[in-house]
């Protein structure tokens, strides 16, 4: 292996996706098993995430499926104590599963926040704090969170998502700032408008789409797999030296003026 393959190679590295089983979960993790990692696929979603681990092994990929649901605190622990047991150590964690919730403000449900703050703020930081004991003894450690272009900037009804994804954006820089001293590096992943069941209802609309696409310098919408380049080298070697920061996958949105 050269010098430059070995800066992006997984080889013998260990991950965690949560939100695994579809969309861009089901992406990072493709990208992450083609790396040569091994990776513990992590869901909700019972039925979709026994079909994506069927695929990911039809290609010989060392993948192992673990269904959870990451906003109850004893699920993740004992996701966590599994992998542990099962590989002795986790060399990376994607915390990528999360939920949204539409509504107008005024009568936005409290189910909803509630919900929202479960699993796209407490959950990442319930399971990085215990994946990072781990890291910690081994004086390494990678972990990515999915923002999301709202954590920079409002979309009309969702005041949940808006502040979560917010939230998480500078949880991270907190949990680069306490962990960098154990070798542990902590990014964020902020993707724009992406092609998933999420924005479902926005990509079958004509009119939505267009006006999604528009607001792009590239004109187009996100596919999962255009996530696939940035993790894998976040979660590599190549990104050695990066830690506490927030790179958009948003084809140009954030940057976009008239």
């Amino acid at each position: 292996m050269s010098y430059l393959e070995s800066l992006f190679s997984l080889q013998d590295k260990i991950a965690i996706v949560t939100g695994a089983a579809r969309g861009n979960g089901k992406a990072i993790a493709e990208a992450l098993l083609e790396a040569g990692a091994s990776v513990v696929i992590v869901d909700i979603l019972q039925s979709e995430l026994a079909q994506t681990s069927e695929f990911f092994k039809s290609k010989d990929l060392k993948v192992f499926p673990i269904h959870c649901d990451i906003s109850v605190k004893s699920e993740i622990a004992e996701l966590v104590e599994f992998v542990i047991i099962e590989y002795g150590k986790i060399d990376i964690l994607i915390n990528n599963a999360g939920v949204s919730y539409s509504h107008s403000l005024f009568k936005y449900p409290e189910e909803y926040w509630e919900k929202t703050y479960q699993v796209n703020l407490k959950a990442p930081f319930e399971l990085s704090k215990m994946v990072a004991q781990s890291m910690k003894i081994n004086g390494a450690g990678v972990i990515i969170n999915i923002t999301s272009l709202n954590a920079e900037l409002a979309f009309p009804d969702n005041p949940a998502y808006v502040a979560f994804k917010g939230a998480l954006k500078q949880l991270s820089k907190s949990m680069a700032l306490d962990l960098g001293k154990y070798g542990i590096r902590v990014n964020n992943v902020g993707p724009g408008y992406f092609r998933t069941d999420m924005t479902k209802k926005s990509w079958e609309d004509p009119v939505l789409n267009k006006e999604r696409s528009n607001r792009t310098i590239l004109g187009r919408w996100g596919q999962p797999r255009d996530l696939a380049g940035l993790v894998i080298f976040l979660a590599s070697d190549a990104s050695s030296y990066i830690t506490g920061q927030d790179i958009y996958i948003d084809g140009g949105w954030l940057a976009k003026g008239l």
